[in-house]
Order: structure tokens, then sequence, then C-alpha cells
């Protein structure tokens, strides 16, 4: 991931709240594409400009070729508060961010992706499951409206969800309930938008199940999959989180975090 400034010039007299207003949609609609990440993007006023910070999957991930329709609109929207396009500084790798998935570079595709998030990530939560680095969402085709702004928004939602179960303070089951549960809101929301992007990008594309609890060990290896009731048990681990893969229904999942070594 990189730390990009945007520097908004004023080319006419503009009000603060326009600005203001111009700025945060601009923001959002680049979120909702996939092109920054994160929710927070601090904002300050220097010299007659104004400044945002924001990281971005990759150096380039605000090139006009990953903009959506969303996007060129909300552009359009800074020239009529009286803004220019943004120019770009970029600062540098963020350190403390995962590493941006190699493939899509040099004509290289994943052999297949999932959806998987969690409380601690603010990255695309589209993983390459060859090396389980986030793939920035504005590489694939749209999923609806023109725009990634529907997984993000799932993201949103099974990221409270484990905030909650992991606070263990309110809501503990019914949030375990969505991210864990085949049948849940989230989980059919989740897997329809995989289907949705195994069918834009010909990958096949998998759906992350949260699993915690259970009788004991032995149980929980034998557990069949939740989906089709056949055996989805792996050999070993996958990326040292995944011990459950049913290629028919499209899951993934953990040996319950009871009972990982």
């Amino acid at each position: 991931m990189y730390i990009l400034e945007l520097c908004f010039e004023c080319y006419r007299d503009t009000s603060l709240g326009e600005a203001e207003r111009a700025i945060v949609n601009y923001l959002d609609m680049l979120r909702y594409q996939g092109q920054i990440l994160g929710r927070e993007f601090p904002t300050s006023m220097q010299d007659g400009c104004f400044i945002s910070r924001v990281v971005c999957p990759e150096q380039d991930s605000l090139h006009p070729d990953n903009q959506s329709e969303q996007v060129a609109l909300a552009e359009q929207g800074l020239h009529q508060a009286g803004l220019l396009a943004p120019k770009l500084h970029l600062q540098g790798m963020d350190l403390l961010s995962d590493s941006t998935d190699p493939c899509g570079h040099g004509g290289e595709r994943p052999s297949w992706m999932l959806l998987y998030t969690s409380f601690l990530h603010t990255c695309s939560p589209l993983r390459c499951g060859d090396h389980f680095a986030p793939i920035p969402l504005y590489r694939l085709p749209a999923v609806a409206n023109g725009d990634q702004k529907q997984i993000i928004k799932w993201q949103e939602d099974w990221e409270a969800c484990d905030q909650l179960q992991m606070n263990g303070s309110i809501a503990e089951h019914a949030a375990l309930h969505e991210i864990g549960e085949v049948g849940s809101r989230l989980q059919r929301r989740g897997s329809d938008l995989a289907k949705r992007l195994e069918a834009g990008s010909c990958i096949p594309t998998y759906y992350y199940l949260y699993r915690v609890g259970g009788v004991n060990a032995a149980a929980e290896r034998a557990r069949p999959c939740p989906g089709c009731g056949g055996d989805w048990a792996l050999e070993a681990p996958l990326h040292e989180i995944f011990d459950f893969k049913c290629d028919p229904c499209r899951l993934v999942s953990n040996l319950s975090w009871d009972f990982k070594d």
C-alpha cells in the first residue's frame, strides 16, 4: 500500500462548505471503487489549497483508467465547487499495511479468489487464493451500479459483526451467526457478491465462514460442509488459516479458533 497526498487547488472563490462537500463526495467515490482504502481521510487547508492524505493499494491506483463513472462525476463536482482535479504527491510505502497482490501485472491471474476480511483490516476484502494478498477492487468488473460499493458495504458490515463478537459484551451471538453461518443475511449477500465477481472475472471466487466454538477438536475436524454436507477438510492448513474448502459450494473456513494450535 502507498500513502499519497491529494492537493485540491481553488481556481475561483468558493465557500468552505461547498469545497468540503465536493471533496468528501470525491473521496467517497474513490473509496467505493477501491482506489483508496479506509474510512478516515485527514484533510487540512494550507496556502489556499485543501490537502487530503489517503492510502492506495498501488502507486497508480488513482490513474483515470481505474475510475468508475461515479468517480468521474465526483471530479466534475470538484470543478463546479471551484476546485481543480487533485494533484498527487506520493509520500511513500505504508510500512504497516498489507502488500497488494502481485497478480494482475505481466498477465498473471489468480487461480482462485476469496472474500475475506476482519475488523483489523482496512485493505481490499478480495484476496488472491494463491498469495492470500489483497486484490484492488478496481481491477475487476463492477458487481453493480458501475462501482464496487456493495462489496465495501458488505465489508463494513462483516467487520462490525467481527468487532462485536470479539468485544463479547453486546450482540455477540447475533454477530457470530452473521459471520459464521450459511443462510445468514450477511453470508447470502457475500456469496452473491462472490458469484458476481466470479462471473465477471471467470476466476473461481470463494466466501469465508468464520468458525469459533464447537465441542472438541476431533468433532471440529470431522464437521461436514454446512452448504452441501460433503467432506471439505483439507490435509494441511491453507495460508495458516483455512482448514476447510468446498469447491462446489465455494466456501472456506477455519478449524474452530478454540482448538487451533
